[in-house]
């Protein structure tokens, strides 16, 4: 019999790349397994057609004014569960881009600085290995 692996969690799954110049730069080029991510280290992020991530997380509604800069932190925090940005050094950094991203695309001050709180006391897991999400196989 023939199986199938898959994850769940995932809402959204974009379209086309998206590149976008951050603040966090690597000693070296970084990637995923999986290609869908990389991030030189210049701080140029790079998602590429059909990256999966699971928009605003917790407490936080789905807004089109948060959707980009949860794809952006998703895709951080990923990089960190594999081990291949440093959670110590780089969790608070991409915490703050999230909320500075937010703002950029008009996420209310209150509604950053809630999410900011909420992520830096509620985040370290999405962060670390043992938040990876588990692979299913079926039947």
């Amino acid at each position: 019999m023939h199986q199938i692996a898959y994850k769940e969690g995932y809402k959204y799954q974009i379209v086309e790349p998206y590149s976008i110049q951050i603040n966090i730069k690597p000693n070296a080029n970084i990637g995923t397994s999986s290609d869908f991510i990389s991030l030189s280290k210049e701080g140029l992020l790079t998602l590429k057609t059909g990256y999966a991530w699971d928009g605003p997380s917790g407490l936080e509604i789905d807004t089109l004014n948060f959707m980009r800069s949860s794809l952006v932190h998703d895709a951080l925090y990923q990089l960190m569960r594999e081990g291949k940005l440093d959670k110590n050094t780089y969790r608070q950094p991409a915490d703050q881009l999230l909320c500075s991203m937010g703002r950029e695309d008009g996420v209310s001050a209150l509604r950053a600085y809630w999410v900011y709180y909420a992520i830096r006391l509620l985040g370290d897991k999405g962060a670390s290995p043992r938040g990876a999400r588990t692979v299913i196989h079926a039947p």
